[in-house]
This record gives C-alpha cells, sequence and structure tokens, in this order.
C-alpha cells in the first residue's frame, strides 16, 4: 500500500486542471422526453430492510462513541417505480452518509437489482448522527493511522449492500399498480432554526446554533431562514395510498455521542407514521439542511427528542390531510451531472500533517482524509448526479451533499410551485453553501470540500432540471 505521502504527489501529477475546474456536464440520462402512461401499465414495489451496525461499529466516521446499544433500529426504506421506460429507484437510509466510490457501488447494486442503470437510482441518508458514515477512500487512508479509529467495517457494508439486493428483487416481484398520485404540505411547527444567525460587524459567522444548544443568547435569536413547511408526496393504487414520501429541510439530530444507535426524531416520527398506516410504506428524506438544525428549540436533552418527534409527527400528517389524488398521466425522470471545484483552503501538505499529529484530537485527524478523498475524486473527474421526478405536475428533486436552505427555496422559485426536495444523496462534498456566504466563514464554510462556484454549477442544473 502506499504511503499518503506517494498518494498525495500521485494526485498532483495531472490532476490540478480536473481540481480546478467545476465542471456542469450536460449530459442527461433517462427518457429523452416525458413517458406518457398506459392505463395499468405504471407499477410500484416498495421495499425495506434493516442497516442498523453492530455492536464496537464505528458511528458518524469514527470520530464519536462507537456502537455500546440500540434506541431504536436504522431502517433502508425506499420503492421501485416501474413502467416508465427503465425502472426507477429511490432509497434512503438512516445513515449519516455515503460517500464517493461506496456511494456509486450502492447505486449500482440497487440498479442490478431493479435491472435498470445506476443514474436511474436516488440513494439519500436522513443523515442521523448515531449512524454509519462511509467511504472507501477515507477509510483507507485512516487505516493507515494504526492508533485511529475504522471509518467503518466493510464486511457489514457489504451485507447492507446483499440486504438491498434482495429486498428490491423481492418487492419487484410484487410490484402493484400505481394509478393515482398526490401532494400535499403541511407546516412544522418549532423544530428547524438556522444556524448561521450570530455575526460581527463585518457579516462573519461567530458562533453557530448547531443541532442542540444551551446558549441562552443563540436560543432567543429568531429562527432565521428555514423552510417551514414539510411537503408529501404519495402514490396510489386507485384509492389505496400505497407509498407516502416526506421532505423537510433540518439536521435530523437531537443528541448523539453516547453509543446508543437511533434513528432519532425524523426517524421515530416516520415510523410513528409507519404504524398508523402499515398498509402504506412511509419514506422521509431530509432536504436541505446544510444550516438549519433544531438548535432553537432543542437543549439535546431526551425530553426535547420527545417533543421534536411529536412536532415531526403532527407536520406528517399535516401534510397528509390536504392529499387530493389524481391519475397518472406522464412520468419523466431527468438527470444533470456536476463535479464542483475543490476548496483550496487547506494545502495538501497541512491535510497529511494533520492526519500525522498524534497530539491532536480524532476530529482533526479523521476530517482531513473526507476532504482528501473528494481532491482524489475530482482528479479522477467522477461526477454527481442530480435528478428530478416530474409526475403530472408533481416535482422532487434528489441532490448531493449538505446544500444550504437557499438552495430548497431557490427550487420552489426556479419550478413556479413547490417542489419536494431531498438532498443528503452523496455526501462527498459535504456542505455546500450559496457563494455569497463563502466571505461569512463559520463552521458550514471551513468544511465545505467545494468552493463558491458550486453555487453557480447546482443552480443552473436546477433550472435544467425543473424549468
Amino acid at each position: 500500500m502506499n504511503s499518503p505521502r506517494t498518494n498525495r504527489r500521485d494526485f498532483l501529477t495531472g490532476s490540478l486542471t480536473a481540481a480546478s475546474a467545476a465542471l456542469l456536464l450536460p449530459r442527461q440520462s433517462g427518457a429523452a422526453a416525458p413517458a406518457k402512461i398506459t392505463p395499468g401499465a405504471l407499477q410500484i414495489a416498495p421495499f425495506r430492510f434493516d442497516v442498523t451496525p453492530p455492536k464496537g461499529h464505528s458511528l458518524c466516521g469514527g470520530w464519536i462513541k462507537p456502537v455500546e446499544d440500540y434506541d431504536d433500529p436504522l431502517e433502508a426504506v425506499g420503492y421501485v417505480l416501474l413502467g416508465a421506460g427503465q425502472p426507477l429507484v429511490f432509497c434512503v437510509l438512516d445513515w449519516t452518509g455515503v460517500l464517493n466510490a461506496a456511494h456509486l457501488r450502492w447505486r449500482t447494486v440497487l440498479a442490478e437489482a431493479a435491472g435498470t442503470t445506476p443514474d436511474r437510482v436516488a440513494l439519500h441518508s436522513v443523515h442521523q448522527h448515531n449512524a454509519p458514515f462511509v467511504c472507501f477512500d477515507a477509510g483507507e487512508r485512516i487505516a493507515r493511522q494504526p492508533d485511529l479509529p475504522r471509518v467503518f467495517e466493510m464486511d457489514f457494508f457489504q451485507r447492507c449492500l446483499e440486504a438491498s439486493r434482495t429486498a428490491v428483487q423481492e418487492a419487484v416481484r410484487r410490484a402493484r399498480p400505481v394509478t393515482h398520485i398526490a401532494q400535499g404540505g403541511g407546516r412544522v411547527v418549532e423544530v428547524a432554526g438556522n444556524r448561521r444567525l450570530q455575526r460581527d460587524a463585518a457579516g462573519r459567522v461567530t458562533a453557530m446554533r448547531g443541532s442542540a444548544s444551551r446558549d441562552a443568547a443563540l436560543v432567543a435569536m429568531p429562527e432565521g431562514l428555514i423552510d417551514p413547511m414539510l411537503r408529501t408526496v404519495a402514490f396510489y393504487d386507485r384509492d389505496t395510498k400505497v407509498v407516502a414520501c416526506h421532505y423537510y429541510a433540518t439536521h435530523p439530530m437531537s443528541y448523539y455521542g453516547d453509543g446508543r444507535v437511533s434513528s432519532d426524531f425524523c426517524g421515530l416520527a416516520r415510523r410513528r407514521r409507519q404504524q398508523d398506516e402499515p398498509g402504506c410504506l412511509h419514506i422521509y428524506f431530509t432536504g436541505c439542511a446544510g444550516n438549519v438544525a433544531a438548535g432553537k428549540y432543542n437543549d439535546g436533552s431526551p425530553a426535547a427528542r420527545v417533543r421534536l418527534t411529536q412536532r415531526m409527527y403532527d407536520g406528517i400528517v399535516a401534510s397528509e390531510a390536504n392529499l387530493k389524488p389524481e391519475p397518472i398521466g406522464r412520468v419523466e425522470w431527468r438527470t444533470r451531472e456536476v463535479l464542483p471545484a475543490v476548496n483550496p483552503q487547506i494545502a495538501i501538505d497541512a491535510l497529511d500533517e494533520l492526519m500525522q499529529k498524534r497530539r491532536d484530537n480524532v476530529v482533526s485527524r479523521m476530517r482531513p482524509a473526507f476532504k482528501l478523498a473528494y481532491m482524489a475524486r475530482v482528479a479522477h473527474r467522477q461526477p454527481f448526479i442530480l435528478g428530478a421526478l416530474h409526475v403530472n405536475d408533481v416535482a422532487s428533486l434528489y441532490l448531493p451533499a449538505e446544500p444550504f436552505i437557499q438552495y430548497q427555496l431557490r427550487a420552489h422559485e426556479i419550478a413556479r410551485r413547490p417542489v419536494a426536495v431531498a438532498a443528503y444523496g452523496d455526501n462527498g462534498p459535504w456542505y455546500i453553501p450559496t457563494s455569497e456566504e463563502y466571505p461569512s466563514r463559520g463552521y458550514e464554510v471551513e468544511y465545505s470540500f467545494v468552493d463558491a462556484s458550486a453555487d453557480d454549477l447546482l443552480t443552473r442544473a436546477m433550472r435544467e432540471l425543473l424549468a
């Protein structure tokens, strides 16, 4: 195995052009035009399977306490849509994230199981932190430092891949007709708040109101810029609701780092709604929550988790109260490929040094491996796929990483109607701030692996997907 310095040198030779250029790749996969649906031809195949890590497995990539026990299990939940060209697969995991080659590998397995291609698979994470965070490249780099925790266990990841293959194949065999679609929205009260409100006179962020906060001054600040609406897109077999997809933008953690696995308040709310309607598969996607969390309303206590779960559940129920199914007449899946340029903030030599300092804390030494993984990805020109599903006039958008809430609000403006937005697809870039936020600095900008040109790339791709 090559040393970190050898890998660094290999990266530098022949990769600077790729690393310095932001790319919007215009290739569109999927149907060139909307598929007109013949009555009875469209089918849906819901699936779910367990992705709970074993005891001792790393959580959040290894820099918090590993699995000691379980509050509730983690699931992968999704569906296959058949009859609109090649099959389409949508799946969301109760995980922190899946990155780069690991994300592509899982999409490939799902595609093979459904009989389609990886560009017609949307794989997302809810982003709970007492959960796995998987990157092949970062895992290999960190394994060279024997005193550091492992990022993930490959044998467990392989078991999850095989479970997904089996679940999708079995689901496709028992697919049922889907004839109608409905969309709805409900306001979520006292959950989300913007994290980047406290600033100095120059506009620079000086403190972050994170997922939990007991700082009275930060808690007293207003919610700030959020999207208060939870969106639901539901599929029906005539008058029977079969699949309901829920989309809301907030970091989904009440508390974490205690070694107790949990799907946390968003997962718990979804599971409660699932218990209400066992005949309908309920799916939850986290929207553009890069700068949005529950810290205004969450002090990190077990009681707060209960309150947040109830508020999320109430939002889901409210979003379904106004569902009005209509016959499905057309289905279209659009994709665009983007490859944002690397954020030049930290030099490669400095990253190598951070990883090798035995006196530094675990987080400071492990994070650079994830940035190096992204730099290697850009060097190999492996793009991210953005997708949009259009069913009649109902649009849902599927984005990578942790975009700021501004992108979600922008999607509504571009489409000129509400859009159900799922972020946390391939989490290789970590945060994606808007261009105007880079001078303001702050945590999310510091740990974004992309530069400010990513804003223009994503916005142009969103216009092509939604306009």
